[in-house]
């Protein structure tokens, strides 16, 4: 047997000893024809005068063939091609998603950590543009894009059924990230591997203007200049946020760390230019000087820090895309909730990670009021951050939650918010979160200890908070759930798991859910802390798994107050059958959360189920600030309205093989085209163990919403039926029972990526999806999309 080792041994090293020689070869040889690179080259774009316009050309076919797949962490080999930017930094084989790295990884954010080519090389990206002879052939024959456009239209997939097996669509595949001096040998390995990956090329006349534009060295005008009334706003709101008091300070560090992910509009139709709320060194009216940090809340290493308005360059994609609107009504906003209070500032917060990591004792000096009033004006928003942000790429991630639930909030200013925390507030300050550890945090189960410490004396408190409430009084009641003042469509939220991504939306969605939450400031603020403002992407896996862990806690929380309001004598039954068969850390934890405080009800319940007539009383509420755009009653055709109904009834295990999330295209006799989004719900028994969530499945749980509309970001398949067929769809959904069932189902009505007029229909869909009433729409993503 060591024989064979030592032999088998020999041969891996002289494989990879050729392999060696033969990528030295190609090198050297590349080297010879095209001479000594040089990175600077783009380290600002050439003249465009005369030549093929990167922003009216080339931007928008870059934007509907390769942006789709190439934007955001996610990107195949960090390439963002939505902007002259990303595409001169070019790619790198590091992974930003990397659930086994054990040391922090360099950050590389785009605009951020490098803002010139040259030093992207640094730090390790390759360029997909040419960076050698300056000649039209030089340039197109050097260059990444080129050759790997040319390879598709060397190798075309085939032009119906499935994309061939040797592709890897899985969201976890290995990259290729391959160097342009040895092409040749990844063209020959790879012959499959053109682009777009797995999908149709692009038009030849699309392709050959990228080619002239590649040719004349990738030219670029800029974007179109702001306009005086735009440059006006914007000197504007610096000015407001960087007041020289104290007060103003404290309120600007405040929306800093709330807003850094926001694409901030100038208007309240969310039109025009997109930008980003930064930290710089320079005031306004000096050119930009990013602090670049790894957490909005880290340490900004000067003085005083500005806070400026950088414009967004990278086009508006779906699974980033968080509008927030700034015009003068919001200023007037912060002037009355930050300003106009009669408070004091001593001094300065620290940024020391332990204080910094938890915004309730960052910002303890603002009322809490006003802080919490801040969340709720938006809180699609801030539970978008949740969901967009880049913690939440990824089932490990994910796995925290039920596929569907709805979202409450507790009323601002109620005496419960007010009088249970006084008592609970101390412990909550002291609290520290993961952030707190850093991006290379401490063993695993170190930190866990300490966490559940923290959580099981800040539940004493709050035990003893509720006891005290109650007795002077009474329980809770239904006028404690904010009904979003009358207006607010924010007052109630659906959120949707799609195994690794998830969609928020307003408005209570699809039938009454096995879960809710209802939320209060402490425990809003403590899940943005944890997930947004102190979660770093690039940290290491104990990190990860610490954010991940700890969101467990406050899960339950959230799921604790909304059982709250159950009588008591009901509440155990809700909660067996929200945690059947958990672990027994999260059972005795939810349990302690639940029954400790030992507080009745304060709501009359007429029926011998109080869960679904809490739900009812809960929608009756709120009905008047409701958002309903997303409700089947909304579909005008009857006869239709009948049939998505009837999908969205659909139950059980045969659900189990029908994707995560996929659009339908019913198209009616006269050609009208009408988009709907179907969202599977797995059934789970309970969410509570991190790496076994296989075990923990329902299948005869299994649902389905139904919605009208185009919503989320990351389609797993398309379906295109006239009207007449949707009951045949619903019937094969219904009936599926193997993986040939759901072949044979995409056989008649899907939309596959070897589709010849897949490009065609997606610049539909596109299209649609743009015109749809949703202010977070964007480009849709096809990472996702499925080869079955």
């Amino acid at each position: 047997m060591s024989q064979w080792l030592r032999r088998f041994g020999l041969l891996i090293a002289l494989f990879l000893f050729v392999g060696a020689l033969a990528i030295g070869f190609y090198a050297l040889r590349f080297w010879s024809e095209h001479g000594e690179a040089d990175s600077r080259r783009y380290d600002r774009p050439a003249a465009s005068a005369g030549l093929v316009s990167y922003r009216k050309q080339i931007e928008p076919i870059l934007e509907n063939r390769c942006v789709v797949c190439h934007a955001c962490y996610d990107a195949p080999c960090q390439l963002k091609l939505g902007s002259w930017e990303g595409i001169a930094r070019g790619y790198s084989s590091e992974k930003v998603y990397d659930g086994s790295r054990i040391v922090e990884a360099p950050p590389t954010r785009l605009f951020v950590d490098a803002q010139k080519a040259s030093e992207w090389r640094k730090k390790g990206f390759y360029p997909v543009l040419s960076e050698y002879r300056n000649s039209p052939e030089q340039n197109r024959s050097s260059s990444l894009i080129y050759r790997v456009l040319a390879l598709k239209q060397a190798h075309p997939p085939p032009v119906a059924g499935l994309a061939p097996d040797v592709l890897d669509f899985g969201i976890d595949r290995q990259q290729s990230c391959p160097k342009i001096e040895t092409f040749e040998i990844y063209q020959k390995t790879h012959p499959l591997a053109g682009m777009p990956f797995g999908l149709p090329g692009i038009d030849p006349a699309d392709q050959d203007l990228i080619v002239r534009w590649l040719e004349q060295g990738a030219p670029d005008e800029g974007p179109a200049p702001l306009s005086a009334q735009e440059e006006a706003e914007i000197a504007e709101w610096e000015r407001f946020l960087n007041g020289a008091s104290l007060k103003e300070r404290l309120m600007s560090r405040f929306l800093y760390e709330h807003l850094f992910l926001a694409h901030l509009y100038l208007n309240d139709a969310f039109e025009g230019p997109a930008f980003r709320l930064v930290r710089s060194e320079t005031p306004p009216g000096q050119a930009l000087s990013i602090i670049a940090t790894r957490r909005p809340l880290d340490a900004p290493g000067v003085e005083r820090v500005c806070l400026r308005l950088q414009r967004d360059l990278e086009p508006i994609v779906a699974k980033t895309h968080m509008p927030y609107r700034l015009d003068k009504a919001r200023m007037e906003r912060y002037l009355a909730l930050f300003l106009a209070p009669d408070y004091s500032v001593g001094r300065e917060p620290s940024y020391m990670p332990q204080q910094a990591s938890n915004g309730l004792a960052t910002f303890r000096a603002i009322p809490e009021e006003s802080r919490y009033r801040f969340l709720l004006d938006d809180a699609q928003y801030f539970i978008m951050t949740f969901i967009k942000g880049p913690v939440c790429r990824g089932q490990v991630a994910l796995n925290v939650i039920e596929d569907r639930f709805w979202v409450f909030f507790l009323a601002p200013g109620v005496g419960v918010q007010r009088d249970a925390d006084d008592v609970a507030r101390r412990a909550l300050e002291s609290m520290t979160l993961p952030a707190a550890d850093g991006s290379n945090s401490a063993p695993l189960l170190t930190a866990w200890l300490g966490y559940a410490a923290r959580e099981r004396q800040y539940q004493r408190e709050r035990a003893i908070g509720l006891r005290a409430f109650a007795a002077s009084h009474g329980g809770p009641r239904l006028d404690m759930v904010w009904d979003g003042d009358g207006t607010n469509r924010n007052a109630a939220l659906t959120v949707m798991r799609h195994f690794d991504n998830a969609t928020v939306v307003r408005g209570l969605v699809g039938a009454p859910p096995k879960t809710a939450w209802l939320m209060d400031y402490s425990l809003f603020e403590r899940i943005y802390y944890l997930l947004v403002a102190g979660y770093d992407v690039f940290g290491n896996v104990t990190h990860n798994l610490n954010s991940r862990l700890y969101m467990d806690f406050l899960r339950m929380e959230g799921e604790a107050n909304f059982i709250g309001f159950l009588p008591a004598d009901a509440r155990a039954e809700v909660l067996a059958r929200w945690y059947r068969d958990a672990a027994k850390e999260s059972l005795d934890h939810m349990r302690a959360l639940v029954f400790e405080p030992g507080v009745e009800s304060g709501i009359a319940y007429h029926g011998a189920d109080p869960e679904p007539e809490l739900f009812g009383m809960l929608e009756r509420r709120l009905k008047q600030a409701l958002d309903t755009r997303l409700s089947l009653a909304n579909v005008k055709d009857a006869g239709l309205r009948e049939q998505l109904e009837r999908l969205a009834a659909l139950r059980g295990e045969s659900l189990a093989l029908v994707p995560e999330l996929f659009y339908l295209v019913v198209t009616d006799p006269q050609g009208v085209a009408r988009y709907f989004t179907v969202l599977k719900e797995t059934g789970h028994r309970n969410v509570t163990h991190l790496l076994t969530e296989q075990n923990e499945l329902e299948p005869e749980e299994n649902a389905l919403t139904v919605v009208p509309g185009l919503i989320g970001a990351y389609p797993n398949a398309f379906f295109r039926l006239g009207k007449e067929q949707l009951l045949e769809f619903i019937r094969a959904l219904a009936s599926l029972k193997t993986e040939d069932d759901y072949k044979r189902l995409s056989d008649r009505f899907a939309v596959r990526r070897t589709d010849p007029k897949f490009w065609e229909f997606s610049d539909r869909l596109q299209g649609a999806e743009a015109r749809m009433d949703q202010a977070d729409r964007g480009l849709l993503d096809y990472n996702r999309l499925e080869n079955r």
